[in-house]
């Protein structure tokens, strides 16, 4: 008992060690003045060690003198050398896991390259893809397979970054990953070169798009290739790659139709596929799933459902979904992961109302609402870190905002709407957005303010406040106590369902029996009679 206990305290002291990292949260300001423009990551990976080392030099634009840099990395790796523009600097790398790199001389405002060597042992994920880090998995055979999941914790688990939201490198990253021969490493982007020497084989990966931290990683396996060309809705031709472990390779074709259908629905609701100059792509994971830019992580182990008949993978039109929704549209600060979590949830429903109907699709949404807590906001502050934002209602009920809106709106205002948030440049690759950005997008849209909305349902938990009062015989006065603002509701009376605007004034209905208010669930309702 006593080793046991001591074998416990020790997992959770590593566990707190290696897992207990936050990403983004207030800005520091040395970091403020920085905008990131490139990362190169080369690593040589060793499975046998569980090991890597190598380096990541930073490109960024400064915007002021500075005498110092500050840029986040885990303690648990250690520096073996660090450079600005070249030049040998001090620094220090202490268990904040930051490293603090007091200059010899100040830094104009410019160009700055930071190269750091590095090495040690990376945190390991102890729940991935929800708690971070590296997996050292083996497959059924026994080879090698290895993947990383870091969005919670940010890509400073693993190379030098600035781990903030709002800070994307603006010209993309370049990728060079060392493995042991016969294996092979995917990563974002397009595979520029593969070489091999003696027992070791070296896979340079390059993306020149905008892409946020978390998604530049990369998996290892015995992978095989299976590919195809897709055109997309604008014309474009795109490779749709999947790279698969071997002893699935028999199940990667029909993956690849589900990947062409999951696209098609995609596309016509949130505009073209965003990375048409490199590739869709996929790379199967011991863990579940995750949204990588251009090769998310698929680990849903081929467990497809039937929507209108046919075969329907939901994790992977989701983290694919992903591609629109965190990817292009990217939140500015943490705060506001509603957005590209509920929306993306969303895409989930329009997939079932594309295959199995809109009836369907109104089922499933009455099920999301059933699934909200209200325990915490969606919206918590301005600059909140991972932990603070992530919260089960990001999803379901964000995804119930957005059937919230198209009711209100009507689709012939808000589909165009929602498309124009996913494709105009205002929103969308190096343009991060926040809540107000969403909010006015849809109130111009939609002709009048839909802020007092907004704040209710993304600020708040409570729930629209529907007072029902019978006045006398047959007839029914009902008004909202919460929203400042006439929204359409409808009401089942006995001649049938009626859309109704109301507003805190209220309005009267008559019906020779009882009414039900918003009876299919377009709302998050308390019906308070009186």
């Amino acid at each position: 008992m006593r080793n046991s206990i001591l074998l416990l305290l020790l997992f959770f002291s590593f566990y707190a060690k290696a897992q207990n990292l936050k990403s983004g949260g207030v800005l520091k300001p040395e970091q403020a003045i920085m905008d990131i423009r490139h990362y190169t990551i080369a690593l040589d990976v060793d499975p046998k060690e569980k090991s890597i080392n190598g380096y990541t030099e930073i490109d960024l634009d400064l915007l002021q003198p500075a005498n110092n840099l500050l840029f986040d990395f885990w303690h648990g790796l250690k520096i073996s050398q660090l450079w600005v523009n070249g030049k040998v600097q001090t620094y220090t790398h202490t268990n904040d896991d930051y490293i603090k790199i007091q200059l010899s001389q100040q830094l104009p405002t410019g160009k700055v390259k930071v190269k750091v060597t590095y090495g040690g042992k990376p945190s390991i994920a102890v729940r991935p893809p929800w708690t971070g880090g590296f997996q050292w998995n083996k497959d059924s055979k026994g080879n090698p397979w290895i993947s990383i999941t870091c969005q919670g914790e940010g890509a400073k688990i693993y190379f030098p970054c600035k781990d903030h939201p709002s800070d994307e490198p603006n010209e993309g990253a370049d990728m060079i990953i060392t493995v042991p021969k016969g294996l092979i490493a995917t990563a974002p982007g397009i595979l520029q070169t593969t070489t091999t020497n003696n027992d070791k084989t070296t896979y340079h990966w390059k993306t020149n798009y905008t892409i946020s931290n978390y998604c530049i990683l990369f998996n290892i396996a015995k992978y095989k290739l299976a590919k195809r060309m897709y055109t997309t809705v604008d014309g474009n031709k795109v490779p749709i790659e999947y790279y698969v472990t071997e002893e699935n390779f028999d199940k990667a074709e029909h993956f690849l139709d589900l990947y062409e259908q999951s696209c098609r629905i995609q596309e016509k609701y949130f505009g073209e596929y965003p990375w048409v100059k490199e590739a869709i792509r996929a790379s199967e994971t011991p863990h579940l799933g995750m949204e990588h830019q251009t090769n998310i992580a698929y680990g849903n182990k081929y467990r497809y459902e039937k929507l209108g008949g046919k075969d329907f993978d939901w994790l992977l039109h989701h983290e694919f979904g992903h591609e629109w929704w965190a990817n292009k549209v990217t939140n500015r600060d943490w705060a506001h992961m509603w957005i590209q979590e509920g929306i993306c949830v969303f895409g989930d429903a329009m997939a079932t109302r594309e295959l199995a109907g809109e009836e369907a699709y109104l089922e499933k949404m009455r099920e999301t609402a059933k699934g909200t807590s209200n325990r915490l906001p969606i919206v918590r502050g301005d600059q909140v870190d991972s932990d603070s934002a992530y919260h089960g209602d990001i999803y379901g009920k964000g995804a119930f905002f957005m059937h919230t809106l198209r009711y209100i709106m009507g689709d012939d205002k808000f589909f165009p709407t929602l498309k124009k948030l996913a494709t105009d440049p205002q929103y969308t690759y190096d343009n991060t957005v926040v809540t107000a950005d969403v909010e006015k997008l849809f109130s111009g849209a939609y002709g009048k303010s839909l802020d007092p909305l907004f704040h209710l349902f993304l600020y708040t938990t409570d729930k629209l406040e529907v007072s029902v009062k019978q006045t006398k015989e047959g007839e029914y006065q009902f008004k909202l106590l919460n929203l400042d603002m006439s929204i359409p509701i409808d009401i089942q009376t006995d001649s049938g369902l009626k859309r109704v605007i109301v507003d805190k004034k209220g309005t009267t209905i008559i019906s020779k029996t009882q009414i039900v208010i918003d009876p299919k669930v377009f709302y998050l309702t308390k019906v308070i009679k009186e």
